[in-house]
């Protein structure tokens, strides 16, 4: 079952060691990387998600992968969500991860996108400022995801080099943080 998967212990970096127990609001400076609205909901990851219209595209993935009880229990996920043109810049490939045929395949790069723990961009830009530069953190996929600072905007890069910027705001759920980014982040083997 592909809950046994995730019960997988984590290794966290060290700037991110107790990122999930800090508050999912912090003060920030008004013009700063980290001022993004976060958006804040009484649902479940899963539920925030079908409320997304720019996340429609996940939210079936999710829901093909098979997984979306994952985001429906009370365990605390970060979820870097791709929204729909990031998807449809996959084009033809795209399509076809998203058959039944490729679920598992299509689980795993989902898995790539989930972070333990209630972590939101401004968590994260915070940490990358604390280390002084590169915080690297272990997706429930195993792959390493590193954040990075361009300018204003937080870049997430998996193991394969593909890059994410986060765009638009975050969603705090009951149970994690819906993170937009403007890329599915393939593994070497699938981009």
């Amino acid at each position: 079952m592909m809950t046994n998967t995730f019960a997988k212990p984590l290794v966290l970096a060290g700037a991110f060691a107790g990122l999930a127990l800090l508050p999912a609001c912090s003060d920030t400076q008004p013009g700063e990387a980290t001022s993004e609205t976060q958006e804040e909901t009484s649902l479940t990851v899963a539920a925030a998600l079908g409320g997304k219209p720019d996340l429609a595209s996940l939210n079936g993935a999710v829901s093909n992968a098979q997984i979306t009880s994952i985001f429906e229990g009370s365990a605390s996920y970060t979820l870097l969500a791709p929204v729909d043109d990031a998807f449809a810049a996959l084009g033809e490939q795209g399509q076809a991860l998203m058959t039944e045929e490729q679920g598992p395949i299509l689980a795993g790069v989902l898995r790539d996108h989930i972070l333990p723990g209630h972590l939101t961009p401004e968590n994260i830009a915070d940490a990358i400022e604390n280390q002084g530069g590169e915080v690297k953190m272990t997706s429930f996929g195993g792959g390493d995801i590193t954040f990075s600072m361009d300018g204003d905007t937080i870049v997430a890069t998996n193991s394969a080099g593909e890059e994410a910027r986060f765009t638009g705001s975050a969603t705090a759920a009951t149970n994690g943080v819906i993170i937009p980014i403007d890329t599915v982040l393939l593994p070497g083997e699938a981009s």
